[in-house]
């Protein structure tokens, strides 16, 4: 058996008998006004993060979420994106598929303003989605890619990129480990389908996403995960897993490579009213501006007095770029 197929049958068992925290962290449920997430959808919630932000989802966008779990991101999407088949989900499992739309039902009854076919339910493998290319404004994944070793991860993020439309947002929450993990974590196909033992450097998670096109990329959270022990893992070392959400935009690649902002600011404490870098970065005095990680690398080496953070690792948009 592939890790593949180890993955599949592993979440045809928890969509048949759903399975709270499989394995994912805990993650607190966004609501929102007048959103009611049925109960069933929140305890086959398997994701270690969010995927959902307003400020990806207006004006009614075309919507793809691939690896539909209980269906509650799909239900979360959907409430901005009131629509027949405005958003899209799409999972190699029938089984998963064949829950969500139960659930769904159950949405309708708890949401007078949803309807079930506001999805549009899809069976379709990652690594050859479905879709047409360039047709979809947001897509998502959380807590998949990690799953996938080195090409399929390629496979799938070019996927996505090809369905974008220019400017399109790929919106992801997965594990990452900045450890060294031994061969027998790494080829052990069940932590690997449990999201751990597939956790890469968050650098080389970049890259990847790079690498396929997108110019702009967004570190918008990073926190603790899960930890690899000794006594319950075969391991010597103590391994550490955080996850991250992150936003990968189908904007032009810079011809000085991408801007990846990881929640740096500069701040100009001369004695000027303002500082002007001459490449389209305007400084107040002793205002701070979001920068993106190579901004602030020219800011730091261009003018003594400008504070550059450290990341945050958090970042909400605006700022140099």
């Amino acid at each position: 058996m592939s890790y593949l197929e180890a993955t599949n049958e592993l979440y045809k068992n928890a969509a048949l008998t759903p399975d709270v925290g499989l394995c994912c962290t805990t993650n607190p449920i966004w609501q929102f006004p007048g959103l009611s997430i049925p109960k069933i959808m929140q305890e086959m919630n398997y994701g270690c993060g969010s995927t959902v932000s307003a400020q990806d989802l207006v004006n009614n966008p075309k919507v793809l979420y691939v690896g539909v779990g209980g269906g509650m991101e799909l239900l979360q999407f959907s409430y901005f994106s009131r629509q027949v088949g405005g958003v899209t989900g799409v999972d190699v499992v029938d089984e998963m598929l064949e829950a969500s739309k139960e659930n769904f039902k159950i949405a309708e009854h708890e949401n007078p303003w949803f309807k079930s076919e506001f999805v549009n339910l899809v069976k379709g493998d990652a690594l050859h989605l479905p879709i047409e290319d360039e047709s979809i404004d947001v897509a998502a994944q959380n807590c998949l890619f990690n799953i996938f070793k080195t090409e399929e991860l390629k496979k799938a993020v070019a996927e996505m990129y090809r369905v974008l439309k220019p400017h399109g947002r790929l919106v992801m929450s997965d594990p990452i480990c900045e450890q060294p993990m031994n061969e027998t974590l790494r080829n052990d196909d069940r932590l690997r389908a449990l999201c751990l033992s597939g956790s890469i450097p968050l650098k080389e998670y970049i890259k990847v996403l790079t690498d396929a096109g997108f110019g702009t990329i967004e570190i918008r959270a990073r926190k603790s995960y899960r930890v690899l022990s000794p006594n319950h893992y075969p391991t010597e070392d103590l391994i550490f897993i955080e996850s991250i959400e992150i936003a990968a935009i189908k904007d032009p690649m810079p011809q000085d490579g991408p801007c990846v902002f990881t929640g740096k600011t500069a701040i100009y404490y001369g004695n000027e009213e303002y500082f002007d870098d001459e490449n389209g970065h305007v400084l107040m005095q002793n205002q701070p501006l979001a920068v993106c990680d190579k901004t602030a690398a020219a800011l730091e080496k261009s003018n003594a007095e400008i504070h550059i953070s450290n990341s945050t690792w958090h970042y909400n948009g605006g700022g140099c770029c």
